[in-house]
């Protein structure tokens, strides 16, 4: 049996950032467009078509990314 001092507990992925984000085999990380949800009527054919496919997350927020899923 284990002893417990020597226990050290799993660290959890955030399950949001699982959602949101995923990574390529390059190691960059790829997300979603922002504001193609709702209050499209007002946005123009162009806007909303270049508002589509996907987009790499920054390199200064990759670290916390990172974090966020330690086993992806």
């Amino acid at each position: 049996m284990l002893n417990e001092e020597y226990f050290v507990p799993k660290m959890k992925t955030k399950s949001g950032a699982a959602k949101r984000f995923k990574f390529r085999a390059s190691g960059s990380i790829k997300r979603s467009q922002a504001f193609k949800r709702h209050i499209l009527t007002k946005k123009t054919t162009k806007n909303k078509r270049q508002l589509r496919g996907i987009a790499e997350v920054h390199f200064t927020n990759e670290n916390a990314i990172r974090t966020m899923m330690p086993y992806a």
